[in-house]
């Protein structure tokens, strides 16, 4: 995100759903895997990774669904229950859950914004998309110190220790 200090907003299309984000995120993900794409409908999602706490609805409700995963720990899609958009994601990331969004990026007003700061799983990436030339991208996932910045990694500890976990 832009080192703006304003909130981001962002809704379904419907606009029953609506939210505001209040900080930057600790990082955002392009993700090529074919299972995003399938997912989407699209050749990558994006994904705005922010702590739960530093999100808040300001009106409507969501509807949980639970669908499988690659990890066979399942995902948590949380969407409009009147237009089906999916606003963000809970991942079963190392016990952080619910702990974390990942705020699907064009689910914001203003999503350029927030431009991915790594590509993952370029692997399987459509082959007419075309990644700029200083673009951080990894094959398939990678190295959290190598990649995140040294206060988004302070963020992360952060959540770990709130939920009682030890940091991998």
């Amino acid at each position: 995100m832009t080192e703006t200090s304003e909130p981001v907003e962002g809704g379904c299309t419907c606009g029953h759903v609506r939210y505001t984000v209040l900080s930057k995120p600790m990082i955002v993900h392009c993700c090529h895997c074919r299972w995003c794409q399938r997912q989407t409908g699209s050749a990558f999602a994006l994904n705005a990774l922010i702590e739960a706490d530093r999100v808040q609805i300001l009106s409507g409700d969501l509807e949980a669904l639970t669908v499988e995963s690659p990890s066979g720990k399942g995902q948590i899609i949380a969407r409009c229950p009147h237009c089906r958009v999916a606003v963000w994601s809970h991942y079963h990331m190392s016990g952080l859950r619910e702990r974390i969004h990942f705020i699907r990026v064009g689910t914001l007003d203003t999503p350029d914004l927030m431009p991915p700061d790594v590509h993952i799983y370029t692997c399987s990436k459509q082959p007419w998309v075309r990644l700029p030339e200083d673009a951080k991208v990894a094959d398939r996932f990678y190295q959290y110190e190598e990649t995140w910045s040294p206060a988004d990694l302070t963020r992360r500890a952060a959540l770990f220790d709130a939920a009682g976990i030890a940091s991998p």
